[in-house]
């Protein structure tokens, strides 16, 4: 026979599993930062959908989770306001873990030798510029510029 747990231990278990849920909840519902650059996060195939889509050159950040540059870049020159501007406008733009999922292979591919690497691609995925290593945000602008200008 099952024991019946008093009204109290319902009410105190629902609010225990709301509790537990909000932290999920409100990863959700936070919105992006808009002085960012937007990334596909890890999907080479949906970057190339999107770029189809919309017409757009591929912008990817290929990064090490253990890459300080690659930190760096994220923290500071992806986050400058006219480099996100320029960058969501003209690109669709996709940032790739090189050692976790498809990275290895796409790393393999493209020759990838440091971190990070930036690579513009044109809309079928061919490759038209290329750099390594950390860079302000005038550098980066002037990159993206140079690509488009292929």
């Amino acid at each position: 026979m099952l024991k019946k747990f008093p009204d109290s231990f319902y009410k105190y278990a629902i609010m225990f599993i709301i509790a537990a849920a909000l932290p999920f909840a409100g990863r959700a519902q936070v919105a992006k930062d808009p002085h960012s650059i937007v990334f596909i996060e890890n999907s080479w195939d949906e970057a190339l959908r999107q770029a189809a889509l919309q017409n757009k050159y591929i912008f990817v950040d290929a990064y090490a989770s253990w890459c300080g540059p690659c930190m760096l870049l994220k923290s500071t020159t992806f986050r400058n306001k006219k480099v996100a501007d320029f960058y969501n406008q003209h690109f669709i733009n996709v940032s790739i873990d090189m050692e976790k999922g498809e990275g290895p292979k796409l790393s393999e591919i493209w020759g990838i030798q440091a971190y990070p690497t930036m690579i513009i691609f044109d809309a079928k995925g061919n490759a038209i510029l290329g750099t390594a290593g950390y860079m302000g945000a005038s550098d980066l602008l002037k990159f993206g510029q140079q690509g488009l200008d292929k």
